[in-house]
């Protein structure tokens, strides 16, 4: 993913939403990533594609996407887990503060990755997404209401900032990355269940970090 500027362009899927309201499983938000940025013509998709997609007010399904982009082929780009990492610090550390809309700097919004990779990205996480789908529910709901979303926040922040030197690991970005996505579909899918799941992913995180870099 690199950052590259459109000069006279301008964002066509800034301007519109895919859908309506919040997507209410992982099969439905790789629907709204698939049509991120579908209107440009250059085979590109940035992060304000998305950003617009998915919805600023959002915090589950960005907290979804962001982890999910990293356990999908786009995050063995190098710096793509770095890139995702600083996005959820941004938008956690605002829920943290108690902020309703999210924000982004320009340049953030501005990375693009190719409309192929995410496509490939998306075909290959589909039948997972739709077996989740099956097994996540309502249930423990109080753990994904305040104030425990805040802790998912604050856990988030955590994992986020040892996204970067996992880099150096293969595949290490990947456990943190999916403690952020169970997080992330846990608040889209009410489900505290899976809230508890990524808090023990979490721990594994952690302590990987922990044996491996320090």
């Amino acid at each position: 993913m690199t950052a590259e500027t459109t000069g006279q362009k301008t964002q066509a899927s800034g301007s519109q939403a895919s859908g309506s309201g919040e997507p209410g499983n992982l099969d439905d938000l790789l629907d709204r990533l698939g049509e991120a940025g579908r209107n440009d013509q250059d085979g590109k998709v940035s992060v304000d594609d998305i950003w617009h997609t998915i919805g600023q007010r959002s915090f589950g399904p960005l907290l979804l996407v962001a982890g999910l982009v990293v356990i999908t082929p786009l995050g063995g780009i190098p710096s793509v887990p770095t890139i995702f990492g600083v996005i959820v610090i941004l938008i956690a550390g605002q829920l943290l503060l108690g902020r309703r809309n999210f924000w982004l700097p320009g340049f953030l919004r501005r990375l693009r990755t190719d409309r192929g990779k995410l496509d490939k990205s998306i075909r290959v996480s589909r039948p997972v997404a739709r077996f989740v789908d099956r097994l996540i529910k309502p249930r423990l709901t109080w753990l994904t209401r305040t104030p425990w979303n805040r802790v998912i926040a604050g856990v988030a922040v955590a994992l986020a900032a040892i996204m970067p030197p996992l880099e150096l690991v293969p595949m290490g970005a990947a456990v943190p990355a999916a403690a952020i996505t169970a997080f992330g579909l846990a608040l889209v899918a009410h489900d505290g269940v899976l809230a508890l799941i990524a808090f023990a992913i979490s721990l594994g995180g952690f302590v990987l970090v922990g044996t491996q870099l320090l």
